[in-house]
């Protein structure tokens, strides 16, 4: 039987709804906090609370199709059957049905929706161990429902929880197979054999319990049934394929890929890899940045996943000979194309996400590049003055991170596919040495603010010459600089000032900035005594006696600051200015973040 995903997802709630559930929707793929996970990794989590107790506004018996985000198996993206998005099919009972019409339900689905073959479907179910019997009632159930006795096999770990959580519900499952093809690879090839063949098509979970603290459990008052079949895989399986990137839901991306790269999808396992890596994680993306609760890229959670993703997209659609401006057409092929009627808030959000895969992808570029280089570099060094060595120092990572802007787990991830290990013990050690430095920057004892003088950070160092100039400009000479902290990835300058800034000055301010940019102005290093320097208006943090000399860039007629630098020779060089936000650091101080792109 053929089925594309628009029809497996009506399938599944218009049979449920016949069997008297509620079809809720999908809800934010970002956590509430509640369970301690980030994402929402199960179709059941948003509905914790309900599965402990309370009331449902839509009844007792319940059904969606809901997305989730797992991504602690990144790395893995690359095989036919690893996503970091994916979509859940679940339906609930609260307190309602039990094990005796779930067995039955789900054996109806899969024979007479999808035209399963009876005699082929196996159960595997919990065995039991020292604190919860086996469930032995639950495989009565499965043959009154219609699945073959020598089909149904015990394991311990048929045992379901959600990880990393406390106080949620917990309780046996019985897991449902079904064979790829019809040769075994032994007389023992059965549900619970290693060799590939089995495939687990859905998972019907009992909750009984709820998970404590120390690791115990306790009855709950009511019992849920929670029901998860993995949409993606289902939808391969039914349609015999064995790569899940052959299904609709990626076709016409990868067909867009081929057209765009001159690449076939199986022209070597490097490109196969490469096209599922950009294939998933630009999908990913536009669901966060698509999301209700919108996630952006940053440094910090969500956000730093996100970062994460759109960068190793970017890696591999290089490989590919592709660009930012792809990946925005891939986006779009999303939004347009698959998951128009199911995420309808996409398209309200189209020219948003675009816009923010843009930005990032275009940042992204040109460290990738420089970074990838200075990698190259550093490999070759190894391979020809030690042979033997196949370890990256930490101290090496660290540079690659800190000047290139360059992350570790990508220096981890190129290194391992030409057979290096990076020490990454060493590249946390590097880290915390330059913390401490920082530490030291925030007193005032280095140079600029600068925790690391390199390509990207000078860039940003004459940025926030412009950007102290522009303050200067709107709310008078007064305003002096309070703090300063540039990183590669971001400024932060504070400044005295008493109220918040509007968006009109935060515009203005952004304005006066890129226009000093856009005016491709020299910079120039002036030496003179400090008396000197402070009659013709020169100003800054740098303190010195009046007949010491001192270093003081002059940028035309938009500032003339002492300082030490160092600085780019052409405001041309440093790029779009933006500033990402304006708060409080303390009182009478406010703190602006900024970056630079290109």
């Amino acid at each position: 039987m053929k089925i594309t995903s628009k029809e497996l997802r009506n399938k599944w709630i218009k049979f449920y709804e016949s069997k008297g559930h509620k079809n809720i929707g999908a809800v934010s793929l970002i956590g509430d906090g509640s369970t301690g996970v980030m994402f929402n990794v199960a179709g059941m989590q948003p509905l914790m609370p309900y599965l402990l107790g309370e009331k449902h506004k839509d009844g007792t018996r319940l059904c969606n199709v809901q997305g989730c985000v797992r991504t602690v198996d990144i790395d893995e993206v690359g095989d036919e059957s690893h996503f970091t998005f994916f979509e859940m099919m679940g339906n609930w009972s609260l307190g309602d049905y039990f094990k005796k019409e779930k067995t039955a339900w789900s054996f109806e689905f899969l024979t007479k929706e999808l035209g399963f073959d009876k005699d082929k479907i196996c159960s595997t179910v919990f065995a039991g161990n020292d604190v919860v019997p086996k469930d032995d009632e639950v495989v009565e159930f499965l043959v009154d429902a219609g699945v073959k006795r020598e089909n149904i096999f015990y394991l311990k770990d048929n045992w379901w929880d959600l990880p990393g959580t406390v106080n949620t519900p917990c309780g046996p499952d019985n897991e449902w197979f079904y064979p790829r093809h019809d040769t075994p690879c032994c007389d023992k090839c059965d549900a619970t054999c290693e060799c590939g063949r089995w495939v687990e098509i859905g998972n019907d979970v009992y909750m009984q319990y709820k998970k404590l603290e120390d690791g115990s459990v306790e009855p709950l008052k009511n019992k849920n049934v929670d029901t998860g079949f993995g949409f993606e895989r289902l939808l391969m399986y039914v349609n015999g394929l064995t790569d899940g990137y052959k299904t609709d839901i990626f076709v016409p991306v990868i067909e867009y890929i081929e057209k765009a790269s001159g690449k076939s999808y199986e022209e070597n396992k490097e490109t196969t890899k490469a096209f599922r890596v950009v294939t998933d994680h630009i999908r990913t993306a536009t669901m966060l940045i698509g999301d209700e609760k919108g996630v952006l890229p940053s440094n910090v959670g969500a956000g730093y996943i996100l970062r994460r993703l759109l960068r190793r997209a970017i890696r591999y659609a290089t490989q590919l000979g592709l660009n930012v401006e792809n990946l925005c057409e891939i986006s779009k092929i999303y939004i347009e194309e698959i998951y128009n009627e199911a995420y309808p808030l996409l398209i309200e959000k189209k020219q948003f996400v675009l816009d923010e895969i843009k930005k990032e992808g275009q940042k992204f570029e040109k460290t990738l590049e420089q970074g990838t280089r200075e990698f190259n570099k550093l490999i070759t060094a190894l391979q020809k003055f030690a042979p033997d060595n196949k370890k990256i120092s930490g101290e090496k990572a660290f540079r690659l991170f800190d000047t290139f802007g360059f992350p570790l787990e990508l220096t981890a991830e190129m290194a391992k596919e030409i057979g290096f290990v990076v020490d990454e013990e060493g590249f946390k050690a590097a880290f915390a040495r330059h913390q401490e430095a920082s530490k030291s920057q925030d007193k005032g004892d280095a140079k600029g603010g600068l925790a690391e003088q390199n390509e990207i950070t000078t860039r940003m160092h004459t940025a926030t010459h412009l950007l102290l100039a522009g303050l200067r400009k709107m709310f008078g000479t007064g305003v002096e600089q309070k703090g300063s902290n540039i990183t590669t990835e971001r400024i932060r300058f504070d400044f005295n000032h008493d109220a918040p800034m509007t968006a009109e000055q935060i515009k203005e301010l952004e304005d006066f900035v890129n226009d000093a940019i856009s005016r491709k102005i020299d910079v120039e290093r002036l030496e003179m005594s400090f008396a000197e320097a402070k009659k013709n208006g020169g100003y800054g943090v740098f303190k010195a006696d009046e007949t010491e000399k001192v270093s003081v860039y002059k940028i035309a007629d938009v500032d003339f600051q002492i300082c030490g630098g160092p600085h780019v020779k052409n405001t041309a060089e440093i790029g779009k200015f933006k500033i990402v936000k304006e708060q409080s650091s303390s009182a009478g101080v406010r703190r602006i973040r900024a970056e630079i792109e290109g």
